[in-house]
């Protein structure tokens, strides 16, 4: 015999041959933009910054980088092979491919090309090269990266447009309106901001510190090199011989000579890029192929980006938006793209109130400046490319949100996005469309707006109350997600303003710890906050008071546990559910309230009485208890007429045994039975106290369970000892394997201690 209790797990590892496809080499090859915080940042003293778009003067820098999928292992990384042949470029060019600037400790420019918005590395550098175009015209560049491992080798043609400045007037004499298919752009710039800065600034209207080192990205083409020769503004100054003025006043731009009005303030050029090639070239007026209009970021954190004064392109990349998902973009994406680009939501808000409210542009770019500020029209505040207000869904009408202020712009994406929750509980049972993408169950990923103003869920008929948060925060969204962070705070850079974040990270002796932006919650909430999960009440009601987050997760676990699993199953266990078109009505409706709640995000932050309330609903119309007090709500209207009666409490007792409620219930009985203890089986205790005065027939006592595996063919037997000196006693029979897990339940209540173990024969 051999004694002992012995889980063995047996394993047979046997040698299996695969054939794995080879990583796709996914390459690509990027205008890098290069901003003022990285030339600073990486010692670059010898680099300028860039747009990174393909339209550039004439001696200004051209960084080029190549890509490859982040999945290719770097050893096989063969290298990139950069050619401009002679006759890739204009034919008095003399311009050649160099070394970049840049070196190996400057990361890929786009965040997106970093990272995926899971964390995930996209893309890794596989080599660098540098143009400095000379002639005006265009520059082919090919570039053949090559990489082993079976991933294999591309061949990628980058085209640049090599021109000069023409100045605001030239730009203006199409973009005002007078040509059918030209953008009417002119008009509206001249009213914002940029249009009129360098005006103010000489004027001394803007800072008595502006200074002719400030003036580089305020005018176009400021570039003193002997080699950017390209009608820009310094070159212009230097034609007419101005130089910056000794004080700043009033008058200082009414002197200045009208060619350098032309070039000056932030204007077209600044971002396009010089323009003469797009006002004729090839044989073609207005010959778009020679001019960019880009969506990424680079466009605007060439200026923007010059920590720690100007912070929001660092802002920017330390956001999601930097990293929002490629997965719903391209072709067959027109109605994701809306949210997911830059580009498409520009297509979007251009088309709202069309029928469709579509683009058509479903090329990747992340949700950049471009994509939320017009450049081109100061008509909403801050140069949003929509008002305030909202129209969204809810049941069978719409809700016009006027009280969010600036935070009304954020809810065009971060709505349910799947319209009315009767699309979900209605429609999707029968197969039909749920939204203008297709059939899917349930609010998308962001329903913030709805869940801040508490409209568009599951309510049965209650009324669900709402905190103040979307009428006592100013701007909504906006008031909080953008608080303002100083220099000195360790959340510089990564919560408040265009991170978007609410939470920022501290490294502490090697240890990262994830800490809650809570400053702008204390305005409200008092000092002493420190953490967006404050105790609040017991929302679960499970006799403990914990933070809201953790008891709005307890209400959705608890949620999840009566809802079917993917058999279709209720099986009592915590689950994301995935609802399924033969659910009945019961379980839609309350799979909805749990997604409507969880992909909210901010377990209850937004607004916890509505969460809270949609949580509880739900939970009491799938166990017949709504009021949440542990007694079906029918069971007590019998008996006592309402849920609210004070005798149709819990713990209130009804009858001469002075047996309570909820155990009358479990039993089956009615509350008001006038039983005698003797002979009814029932005895309540309290601790180790007979409560209802009976003696003590009944008594409920502890056990050992003892759990051991087994196999078929050998016999077990369990053993005990009060004291391990002593001698073993069997305690059970023999017990036959099984194969599987055996549980053995053992009295222990005359024992002030006992020893098992579990013998078997073989």
């Amino acid at each position: 015999m051999f004694v002992g209790l012995v889980a063995v797990t047996l394993a047979f590892v046997g040698a299996v041959s695969t054939i794995s496809a080879a990583t796709a080499l996914n390459g690509q090859v990027v205008l890098r933009p290069l901003t003022p915080t990285e030339i600073s940042q990486y010692g670059l003293t010898n680099a300028q910054f860039s747009a990174g778009i393909s339209t550039v003067a004439l001696g200004k820098p051209v960084y080029l980088d190549a890509l490859v999928n982040a999945a290719i292992a770097p050893s096989n990384i063969v290298g990139v092979a950069w050619s401009l042949p002679g006759t890739n470029k204009p034919l008095s060019s003399l311009a050649v491919l160099t070394s970049s600037p840049l070196g190996t400790n400057v990361p890929i420019y786009k965040m997106a090309d970093r990272y995926s918005q899971s964390g995930a590395p996209v893309s890794q550098l596989a080599g660098r090269t540098f143009l400095r175009p000379d002639v005006v015209g265009q520059y082919t560049v090919l570039a053949t990266i090559t990489t082993g491992g079976g991933s294999g080798t591309t061949n990628i043609a980058t085209t640049i447009t090599a021109a000069t400045y023409l100045g605001i007037n030239a730009c203006a004499a199409c973009h005002s309106g007078s040509f059918q298919g030209v953008p009417s752009i002119y008009p509206t710039w001249t009213n914002t901001p940029h249009a009129t800065f360098f005006t103010r600034a000489i004027d001394g209207l803007v800072s008595s510190s502006y200074s002719k080192s400030c003036i580089a990205c305020h005018v176009d083409g400021y570039d003193t090199n002997s080699f950017a020769n390209n009608g820009g503004f310094d070159d212009m100054a230097t034609a007419y011989g101005w130089t910056f003025p000794a004080v700043l006043t009033n008058g200082n731009w009414a002197s200045l000579p009208a060619e350098l009005q032309g070039l000056a303030n932030i204007q077209c050029e600044n971002c396009h890029g010089p323009g003469s090639q797009h006002m004729f070239s090839h044989g073609v007026t207005g010959n778009t192929n020679a001019i960019s209009i880009s969506y990424g970021a680079g466009a605007c954190t060439q200026c923007h980006d010059a920590t720690p004064n100007y912070i929001k392109g660092a802002e920017w990349n330390n956001s999601i938006h930097a990293v929002t998902t490629r997965t719903p973009s391209g072709p067959t994406r027109p109605a994701c793209v809306r949210c997911h680009t830059a580009p498409g939501f520009v297509g979007y808000i251009s088309n709202l109130g069309n029928t469709n409210g579509y683009g058509t542009n479903t090329v990747y770019e992340a949700i950049t400046c471009q994509a939320c500020h017009d450049p081109h029209d100061a008509s909403n505040p801050h140069q949003l490319r929509a008002g305030p207000n909202i129209t969204l869904p809810d049941g069978a009408s719409v809700v016009s949100i006027t009280n969010a202020g600036s935070g009304g712009f954020c809810m065009n994406c971060h709505h349910g996005r799947n319209g009315s929750v009767t699309n979900s509980t209605v429609q999707y049972p029968t197969a039909k469309a749920t939204w203008q993408g297709g059939n899917a169950f349930g609010p998308h990923d962001g329903p913030q707006s709805e869940m801040l103003e508490g409209i568009n869920a599951v309510t049965y008929g209650k009324v669900i109350p709402s905190a103040a948060h979307r009428d006592a925060v100013t701007n909504t969204c906006v008031g909080c997600h953008m608080q303002t962070v100083a220099a000195t705070d360790p959340a510089f850079l990564q919560a408040g303003g265009h991170t978007f974040s609410m939470t920022y990270d501290v490294v502490t002796s090697g240890v990262t710890n994830t800490l809650d932006k809570v400053d702008v919650c204390i305005q409200c909430h008092g000092q002493g906050l420190t953490s967006f999960d404050f105790p609040v009440q017991d929302y679960n009601g499970d006799g403990v008071i914990e933070g809201v987050q953790t008891e709005v997760q307890h209400l959705l676990d608890k949620l999840s546990t009566l809802l079917p699993n993917t058999n279709g199953v209720v099986d009592g266990l915590v689950k994301s559910p995935s609802p399924t078109t033969n659910w009945v009505s019961k379980y839609l409706n309350a799979a909805y309230n749990w997604q409507f709640v969880n992909n909210d995000g901010s377990k209850g932050i937004h607004n916890a009485p509505f969460a809270v309330g949609l949580l509880k609903a739900s939970i009491g119309d799938l166990t017949g208890d709504v009021n949440g007090d542990g007694l079906p709500d029918a069971w007590q209207i019998s008996y006592f007429g309402s849920t609210t009666n004070a005798n149709a409490a819990p713990n209130a007792v009804n009858n001469s045994a002075g047996v309570p409620n909820w155990m009358m219930c479990a039993l089956g009985l009615d509350p008001h039975s006038a039983f005698t203890v003797p002979g009814s089986g029932v005895i309540y205790f309290n601790g180790n106290n007979i409560v209802n005065g009976a003696a003590n027939t009944v008594a409920i006592y502890t056990a050992a369970e003892i759990v051991f595996n087994t196999q078929v063919g050998t016999n077990y037997q369990i053993q005990g000892i009060s004291a391990i000196t002593g001698s073993w006693q069997n305690i059970s029979t023999n017990i036959p394997g099984t194969g599987g897990s055996i549980s053995y339940l053992t009295p222990t209540r005359n024992n002030v201690q006992m020893f098992y173990r579990v013998a078997h024969t073989p």
